[in-house]
């Protein structure tokens, strides 16, 4: 069936963080929210169907994960990423930052020193100073347009970490690392006994002709010196069930990390997590390749406006994921100043860049184009209306 990704859905009113958060925040409801990364279209009708069906039953008792579950895990595993992951080889989670935070109070201690590159998705930046770590920030550069990873600062920074928490596909702007950077990544980690943490939770969203490697998949040290979380979350448009996923193919860290997630008592997950992820991996192909053409559309659409309207916005464009980075930089505003033009004359929220990693990234926002295309040409409009008067 084709879906109609351009339906305009009034999510006010639900609970919705995105849009009913914003009158609290910041005390207005006139804004227009461009911010959290979930997607303003339906979620999909086989996993609402899914969920329907569940609920024709009056019980919502205890449950627990079935075969038909973790079948399609593997499944989609396999076929989208070549991740031949065995079922003792994957534990549920409720959600990939608990996850990560699940990791970190595992395999450190108090002191330990944590590795993250800026800018970046805040909780890599929040749950290690949190849980009393240190953190490690390593700078990424633009090159081309793209981020990229300095690797000499890599390295003299991985040196005495434990861990290395990367985000694959790239968070805030969508960068597709490919198989020969993360190989590099291994093999600096390996050298300096640094395990890896690799969120994957935006890799269905990469957008050809960009291709998503798995920094599992890379080779036999990558393979058995990580941690690979995954969601149909951002996929699918389902976050607020809190389904995940983890893969950790070496035997001995899944028994360290998998015995603390049990102690934890966290793989009981809730009946819609298991219904839902279910019904997406195992009819999902459809939908997601007509919402990724969707999104190389919007993603285009952004180009095309900031290159005709705002040229003095440098942008990083997503390779995967709905999510933009821009730099106002060139019109030489103070960080104040610009997230009051944009809060209070044109009215969108953006997430503001020192959230990814704090003073350097104070020119900087995250925009979210998982909207239909209208409310993102209305969003881009108001923007360009406020910058363009602006010398």
């Amino acid at each position: 069936m084709e879906y109609n990704f351009d339906e305009i859905i009034d999510r006010r009113g639900t609970h919705c963080f995105k849009w009913d958060a914003i009158s609290e925040m910041y005390g207005r409801d006139d804004l227009l929210p461009m911010w959290v990364a979930d997607m303003d279209f339906r979620s999909p009708d086989f996993v609402m169907d899914a969920i329907r069906r569940r609920c024709d039953h009056d019980v919502l008792g205890y449950t627990m994960t079935s075969d038909e579950y973790w079948n399609s895990v593997i499944a989609w595993l396999t076929k989208r990423y070549n991740i031949n992951a065995a079922k003792e080889e994957l534990h549920f989670i409720p959600g990939i930052v608990a996850g990560i935070a699940y990791a970190l109070l595992c395999l450190t201690q108090p002191g330990d020193r944590v590795l993250v590159t800026t800018p970046v998705y805040p909780p890599f930046l929040n749950l290690p100073k949190e849980s009393g770590r240190m953190l490690v920030s390593g700078r990424l550069k633009i090159e081309n347009g793209r981020f990229a990873i300095d690797f000499d600062d890599f390295e003299s920074k991985a040196k005495q970490c434990k861990l290395f928490i990367m985000s694959n596909p790239h968070n805030p702007a969508g960068t597709v690392w490919g198989a020969e950077v993360l190989a590099k990544i291994a093999e600096i980690c390996e050298r300096n006994n640094v395990i890896v943490i690799s969120d994957e939770i935006h890799a269905d969203l990469t957008l050809p002709p960009y291709r998503h490697v798995s920094y599992s998949t890379v080779g036999d040290v990558a393979k058995h010196n990580s941690i690979t979380f995954m969601a149909p979350s951002k996929t699918f448009n389902i976050a607020g069930l809190g389904s995940s996923v983890c893969y950790v193919a070496d035997p001995e860290l899944r028994k360290r990390f998998f015995g603390w997630l049990d102690a934890l008592g966290v793989a009981g997950g809730n009946i819609f997590a298991f219904t839902a992820a279910e019904a997406a991996f195992a009819n999902g192909e459809e939908w997601l390749q007509q919402m990724l053409d969707y999104l190389k559309t919007n993603v285009q659409t952004l180009d095309e406006f900031l290159r005709f309207r705002m040229p003095q916005v440098k942008v990083v464009l997503p390779e995967a994921s709905y999510l933009a980075w821009l730099d106002f930089s060139d019109y030489g505003i103070p960080h104040k100043e610009l997230a009051d033009k944009l809060i209070n004359e044109a009215r969108v929220v953006l997430n503001d860049g020192t959230a990814f990693g704090g003073s350097d990234y104070e020119c900087c926002f995250r925009i979210n184009l998982g909207c239909p295309k209208s409310m993102l040409l209305y969003a881009l409009n108001r923007i360009a209306g406020v910058f363009q008067t602006t010398k």
